[in-house]
């Protein structure tokens, strides 16, 4: 009916009763279409509604893993700072434990050195005094006598100064170059030499340590004729004639 009012009206002017059924129609239309869009369970929707938002499914498991992650960075960046710290110190400390060794090192030197120029000193003190107590003897019979009595003492030789002078005179008048050679010894090859004139084989058998070994010399001569006279006679005091 609709349709044919509809194609009617193109051909005239509607009237106010057609109208009105046009409009009847269409509201009866739009309520069908309303009815059509309810729901079984009763509720009323309305086409013109947005389609309802999806849900999210939340999750903290990806929260507890960026947790963990940034837990674990944190603890990564303070494992290496702590690294870096301790690296540093040690480097300090084995600076500081080099520079102490370097010092000590050091001092133990200096005082080496200082020990060093000490002892060479005290040696060099030591050969002054050696030389000033040789120049201290004169080179005569008397020098010669004191200087082998200082001698004997450090060797425990007995002999005094009156006894040793005596003999000296006696044997070789204070010539340390006097020689016999017309007593037996003479005869046998081996004559008598020196101020104490001693024969070659007594003077090497009494020879005392740190005098010459050559007969003739003054001191050597007299420090072995009285280590011989000490040995045979008890002392060169005792001896008043050749031995």
């Amino acid at each position: 009916m609709l349709k044919n009012i509809l194609t009617r009206g193109r051909s005239r002017t509607l009237n106010r009763t057609q109208k009105a059924a046009i409009a009847g129609v269409g509201t009866l239309g739009a309520a069908a279409v309303a009815l059509t869009a309810v729901p079984a369970s009763g509720q009323t929707t309305t086409t013109s509604e947005a389609a309802p938002t999806a849900k999210v499914a939340y999750s903290t498991k990806q929260i507890q893993d960026v947790h963990a992650g940034v837990t674990g960075q944190l603890a990564g960046a303070s494992q290496k700072v702590a690294a870096i710290e301790a690296k540093q110190e040690a480097a300090a400390k084995k600076a500081t434990a080099e520079k102490k060794a370097a010092a000590k090192k050091a001092t133990a030197k200096k005082a080496t050195a200082k020990r060093e120029a000490k002892e060479t000193t005290s040696r060099s003190a030591q050969r002054t005094e050696v030389k000033k107590a040789a120049k201290s003897y004169p080179n005569n019979l008397d020098g010669w006598i004191r200087e082998a009595r200082a001698i004997m003492k450090k060797h425990g030789i007995p002999g005094t100064y009156e006894g040793i002078h005596r003999n000296i005179m006696r044997e070789s008048s204070g010539n340390p170059k006097a020689i016999n050679d017309w007593d037996i010894n003479a005869i046998n090859g081996i004559p008598s030499k020196g101020l104490l004139q001693v024969i070659p084989p007594t003077f090497a058998a009494y020879h005392v340590p740190g005098t010459s070994k050559n007969i003739y010399d003054p001191v050597a001569n007299i420090v072995a004729a009285c280590n011989y006279a000490a040995d045979k006679y008890g002392t060169m005091d005792n001896v008043d004639s050749a031995y």
